[in-house]
């Protein structure tokens, strides 16, 4: 019995697969896998394939570990936190595909050729890859010189601490590289998402928009190209066509030029992403705010004035003074302030985080400490209940701070980040803000979600905005005093 495939059936828009296989095929010179590679060369990143020998490049910032079989296509930019922060030695992703599948249909033939039945194959729903992420060299060459992906695994498990790994799981789509269809989808997607084929393809031209020629192909001036659109050597695109992308016209394979190796340090970089642009507050914005906050802080001050004598002695009774701690930040247009607590720690705090540094669970500049040494048990209750805060509206009254506002940072912090920087420092910081009442506080993404958080506030600040966080905030504090 002998089978034969017949169109298949997909929900995604694969480019159409040419007459022969994906994978014969060129484009400006270039197999697909070969397109797939110099893809993430434009962003820096070395494919490194197990048991392919090639030359591991000393120029490329990041190495891509994968196995053979795997075509990885994921947003870097998902992972660059992580990696600029922790600081990993290698970073093992999991990458979830999990793109809507449709099915293959087979004509089952006997061995006369009758026919005997249609066979539907559907694809798996959601696929699970492992790929690995480095910058030492000697773990790509550990990598791709394993006989198979299990031994690869283990040895770069071996090699490095556990310490020095971190794992994370992103979204992303991995296409089978021995598999027509697939290789054709994944060339699809890279005629999608890539702005600059010619930032590691010498002979990728620009034509017009997302258009792309080689130097070989013919293009009328009166045609025109609608999306991204690739154009091999030795191709025609005649007077008055229109070309809709995303799509591709591979070489001719008459006139195929022949690859060139990458140029790692001639590679063009690619457009860096636009720094967050501040809100433009109106006047009567400002004005109305910083009314409320003026107002605000009275009230919080007389609310709280009463509870001071009794915090300030359980301060004296267990540490002694001094009975207020004025860490410096800054405040809107970077200058610093004194940001007044009740203390919650040991006089020798300081020293203490120096040697306490190692132990650091934060995954940015900040530090901290699930169970922090350097708490007294009074500071204890005050962190737990919010009450080492009330100094705070002080602030907010002398125009240092505002009730709502982006969490307030010393300025070694507000080196990371220029652009989040800039944003941030340019309103004021806030006793709560959107990233107290929206995080989620899951292991390794807290600096993330900081950043993430701050950013949409300034960008997005409304004085209905400042009441909604209010209001969580106070139920925050409501819950935590009814379950004490």
């Amino acid at each position: 019995m002998t089978q034969i495939q017949i169109e298949p059936h997909s929900t995604s828009a694969p480019a159409t697969p040419p007459a022969d296989a994906p994978n014969s095929r060129t484009l400006w010179g270039l197999d697909p896998t070969q397109l797939f590679t110099r893809y993430w060369a434009a962003h820096g990143v070395q494919v490194v394939r197990q048991g392919e020998r090639s030359e591991i490049v000393k120029h490329a910032e990041l190495y891509l570990l994968t196995d053979p079989s795997s075509l990885p296509l994921f947003s870097l930019r998902s992972v660059v936190d992580t990696l600029n922060w922790v600081r990993p030695h290698i970073m093992f992703l999991r990458i979830h595909d999990a793109r809507e599948r449709g099915y293959r249909e087979w004509v089952m033939t006997d061995a006369d050729g009758n026919f005997v039945r249609f066979q539907r194959v559907y694809d798996s729903p959601e696929q699970l890859a492992r790929v690995v992420l480095t910058c030492d060299d000697d773990v790509a060459q550990l990598w791709q010189s394993s006989v198979d992906p299990r031994t690869a695994w283990k040895r770069i498990k071996r090699f490095t601490r556990k310490s020095d790994r971190t794992t994370q799981s992103i979204e992303g789509t991995v296409f089978n590289r021995f598999d027509d269809h697939d290789v054709s989808e994944c060339v699809h997607e890279l005629v999608a998402r890539w702005r600059r084929p010619d930032s590691t393809v010498a002979r990728a031209a620009k034509i017009n928009g997302d258009a792309w020629r080689d130097p070989q192909a013919k293009i009328d001036a009166t045609s025109k190209f609608v999306g991204p659109v690739w154009v091999g050597a030795g191709r025609t695109v005649p007077p008055g066509s229109t070309v809709i992308g995303p799509s591709v016209m591979w070489d001719d394979p008459a006139v195929a030029p022949p690859s060139e190796a990458i140029q790692w340090l001639e590679i063009v970089p690619t457009a860096p992403p636009l720094e967050p642009l501040p809100r433009d507050a109106g006047f009567i914005y400002r004005f109305c705010k910083r009314g409320f906050d003026i107002l605000f802080a009275l009230f919080g001050l007389i609310c709280t004035l009463p509870l001071y004598p009794f915090i300030m002695l359980a301060i004296y009774l267990e540490d002694g003074r001094p009975f207020f701690f004025g860490h410096m930040r800054e405040t809107i247009g970077g200058r610093e302030f004194p940001c007044w607590k009740f203390r919650s720690m040991r006089k020798d705090a300081e020293k203490m985080k120096a040697e306490l540094a190692k132990l650091n669970q934060a995954d940015g500049p900040q530090f901290f400490m699930e169970n922090d040494p350097r708490l007294t048990k009074t500071g204890r209750i005050l962190r737990k209940l919010n009450f080492d805060e009330f100094p705070q509206f002080w602030n907010v009254l002398i125009g240092d701070m505002s009730v709502v506002g982006p969490r307030p940072s010393p300025y070694k912090e507000n080196q990371f980040c220029p652009g989040w920087r800039e944003a941030r420092l340019s309103v004021r910081p806030g006793i709560t803000g959107l990233w107290q009442v929206k995080r989620t506080r899951r292991a390794g993404t807290d600096f993330q979600e900081w950043i993430k958080y701050d950013i949409e506030y300034v960008e997005t600040r409304t004085f209905w905005l400042d009441l909604k966080i209010i209001w969580k905030t106070y139920s925050e504090i409501f819950s935590k005093l009814s379950r004490s």
